[in-house]
């Protein structure tokens, strides 16, 4: 199976390929991953997804259940348990 990928250039002028409609730069994501905290530890795609709701702390994080975190397009199960640590070390977890 051959997976057709197109060439994009982000606003910075980096270029790269992608086979879906997702416009996230590889560059820019490395660029703007934060140096600690939870947004660190999750994939580009995840990080993107929450900050893009407007979920940036854990506190925000925690007003949501697993369920309703899952729907969001970008984040996956593999970032669950990732986020339930963090959530956990600060004595918080997601919404029942």
């Amino acid at each position: 199976m051959t997976v057709n990928k197109s060439l994009r250039v982000c606003e910075k002028g980096h270029k790269f390929y992608k086979s879906s409609e997702c416009k996230s730069c590889p560059a820019c994501d490395k660029e703007n991953r934060p140096k600690s905290g939870f947004l660190s530890k999750l994939s580009a795609p995840a990080r993107n997804a929450l900050v893009h709701e407007g979920i940036d702390t854990l506190r925000k994080l925690s007003k949501y259940t697993e369920k309703e975190i899952l729907k969001i397009h970008g984040i996956g199960p593999a970032s669950l348990p990732i986020m339930r640590s963090f959530l956990k070390e600060e004595g918080l977890s997601f919404k029942k």
